[in-house]
């Protein structure tokens, strides 16, 4: 087998869709770096495990007045999410596409962006031809899309990298 058809099979294997028990030990391995990571911190939170559209998600919540807040701004939870899927590829040996969620921050950014996506149909509606939002991750954008989608408008993703984001279109 030559570098080329051995790089070829790594790419594909990577792209596969995980299987229900890949997504389930996912799951498994990233709720104990989690609740480790609680346990360090000091911080009280109930994990639960679910796996939806070929991907582990991860919820932590626990009651009102807790310290669990401290974890739950987006840009925490987002690192959070990074290390997470970290301690799972190491492993497993394989990519994760693990989604957390803290404290209902995943809720509250979906309501974030979904006011984002209204802000820029508004400009639409006012005669702009086209109206884009800032960059963001692949799961943000694929949120963004569907809401786009729900109000009758198409969306876009343009850009590379760090600098992808979503382009809005009246149909």
């Amino acid at each position: 087998m030559t570098d080329e058809n051995a790089t070829q099979l790594d790419e594909a294997a990577a792209d596969a869709a995980p299987s229900e028990q890949e997504i389930v030990t996912e799951g498994d391995i990233a709720a104990d770096y989690i609740e480790e990571l609680l346990d360090i911190a000091d911080i009280d939170g109930d994990i639960d495990i679910d796996a939806r559209a070929g991907r582990a998600y991860i919820s932590v919540s626990s009651s009102e007045g807790t310290n669990l807040r401290l974890l739950s701004q987006p840009d925490t939870v987002t690192a959070l999410q990074e290390l997470t899927r970290l301690a799972v590829q190491t492993k497993t040996g394989r990519f994760s596409r693990l989604i957390l969620d803290i404290g209902g921050s995943r809720d509250a950014r979906a309501d974030e962006l979904a006011a984002l996506v209204d802000h820029a149909i508004s400009r639409l509606e006012a005669g702009a031809a086209a109206a884009s939002l800032p960059p963001m991750s692949s799961y943000e954008r694929k949120l963004v899309h569907d809401i786009v989608s729900e109000r009758g408008f198409v969306s876009e993703s343009e850009g590379e990298g760090r600098d992808r984001h979503t382009v809005i279109t009246a149909k």
